[in-house]
């Protein structure tokens, strides 16, 4: 094939990808200061020094710690207080430990649909009242739904405080679920589950696939949930969700900002009359994964371009691996000095990469999603990322590496302090065996990780397998882009170009 004949494939391949390309990659994207080191005689020294500047610039974590003020209730409510005197607005969260883990056959997206419900009226504030109230007061609110968890929160003025308590405590324990408002609810979540899955290419299947490799767990169905439970939910089937599952034993609740000096009494007038029920509350136990190496497609016409989908299992929050493997995923994947980002400084073989890892209470799963260029396969990109790991697992990082690691990770939380909202939910996602250091434990657990932990979790959890998806477009793509991957380097780089 001459030269004009490929550069007429390139057209047609620019009129079917068009602006669709653009939108698809930021979908797909959307799933330091350096200072010179002073010379030591000996390695312990420096190591000393490195401990001693972490230990400072963590020192924040530890002061803001200490004026945390801990009660719980007679119900089991975990509440947190966290006076601010400089501030005047108060940040107040609330997490339920319930999320789509705990739905049943035939229940799948309950939780996040009973989510929705709860900003639709409650016995002392029907309908829209909630909504209405925050916005009057200039309060910004929300709420999301994990697989381990439901969170809520606001910001109000510290004079709308005790106001804002009855409202929250009212739609916790008495929602009030209409048929009109469940209707009105499905439909919504209906039309987010098209618009931000069904409606993009490659989401859906790739969405189900994963979610097959962890079969017979409860993370084994999407947040979301289904159609078909979605439109078979009623009134009196959420109620026994409610009932069941949002019980204030498995609630934190967290205030931060300005807090008058009434704000405990407020908290035990409206919630301490909740009852805990009779039954005891769900627990689970980390599921047993087998790590293999799973190699599936999927074809989508809607998908402008191929893209790779790479998936490691590794732990939950809740394991004692769970610091080093973060740091690993910051090492290989997710931060500006990533292995993955000082490869592809010179010659980048991937167009964009992406890393989001999901980290649950019990199951974690590190991923990395990669739009190759024109001149690169889908295998060539599989290789580079095993390299990569294989690399990490046999020479390790040095001590260096290691203490910048821990240092933007340090960086990370401590970025959370600054905002009110942030810091509250932070609070009330304290893990069981942070309860008394809710601030100062996750960073302990980082310190405390070594380079030859770094090796250790590589070997155990990278090493063994991964789940490679590859995302293929429809056949005239496939064929085209096969074609660029066999023409000269400078030739595909110029038609990549007038591509896209």
């Amino acid at each position: 094939m001459n030269r004009e004949h490929t550069e007429g494939l390139v057209t047609r391949l620019k009129i079917s990808l068009g602006r669709n390309l653009h939108l698809s990659l930021a979908l797909l994207s959307g799933l330091f200061l350096t200072l010179s080191p002073p010379i030591y005689a000996d390695d312990t020294a420096l190591e000393a020094e490195q401990e001693t500047r972490l230990q400072t610039l963590a020192a924040p974590l530890y002061r803001l710690e200490q004026s945390i003020e801990y009660h719980k209730l007679d119900n089991g409510l975990q509440l947190r207080l966290l006076p601010l005197e400089h501030k005047h607005s108060v940040a107040i969260a609330s997490q339920f430990a319930v999320g789509s883990r705990n739905e049943t056959q035939g229940q799948t997206g309950y939780a996040h649909l009973f989510e929705h419900m709860l900003f639709k009226g409650s016995q002392n504030a029907p309908g829209d009242s909630y909504a209405q109230t925050m916005s009057s007061l200039s309060g910004q609110f929300n709420a999301s739904t994990f697989f381990d968890q439901t969170n809520y929160y606001l910001n109000v003025p510290s004079k709308a405080l005790q106001l804002a308590l009855f409202l929250e405590s009212d739609r916790f324990i008495r929602p009030d679920l209409t048929l009109e408002t469940v209707t009105n609810q499905q439909q919504t979540v209906l039309e987010e589950m098209a618009t931000t899955i069904d409606n993009q290419p490659y989401l859906r299947p790739a969405m189900e696939l994963l979610l097959q490799q962890v079969q017979g767990t409860p993370y084994s169905h999407a947040v979301i949930g289904s159609r078909a439970d979605i439109q078979a939910a009623t009134p009196a089937s959420l109620l026994q969700f409610h009932q069941r599952f949002y019980r204030p034993d498995t609630m934190q609740l967290t205030l931060v900002g300005q807090l008058p000096k009434q704000s405990l009494t407020w908290v035990e007038n409206y919630f301490s009359t909740w009852p805990a029920p009779q039954h005891q509350a769900q627990t689970f136990s980390a599921p047993k994964i087998q790590r293999q190496f799973v190699h599936q497609e999927i074809i989508d016409p809607r998908g402008p371009w191929p893209a790779l989908l790479l998936a490691w299992h590794t732990v939950g929050k809740n394991h004692a691996d769970a610091a080093a493997l973060s740091l690993v995923e910051s090492y290989l994947l997710q931060s500006r000095t990533s292995l993955l980002t000082q490869q592809s400084l010179t010659n980048p073989q991937q167009l964009l990469n992406f890393s989001l890892p999901l980290s649950m209470r019990d199951i974690g799963v590190m991923n990395l999603v990669m739009v190759p260029r024109a001149n690169v396969s889908l295998d060539a990109l599989t290789e580079q990322v095993s390299a990569m790991i294989n690399q990490l697992a046999s020479e390790g990082i040095s001590e260096e590496t290691l203490t910048e690691l821990k240092r933007q990770a340090l960086n990370k939380q401590l970025s959370q302090l600054d905002n009110d909202i942030a810091l509250a939910t932070l609070l009330s996602n304290t893990l069981e065996q942070d309860q008394a250091t809710p601030l100062s434990g996750p960073w302990q657990r980082i310190n405390a990780v070594t380079v030859d932990d770094i090796r250790r979790v590589t070997q155990t959890y990278l090493q063994p397998g991964m789940v490679r998806l590859d995302l293929l477009p429809s056949w005239y793509i496939r064929w085209g882009k096969t074609l660029l991957e066999w023409l000269p380097k400078s030739w595909s780089d110029s038609l990549e170009e007038k591509a896209l």
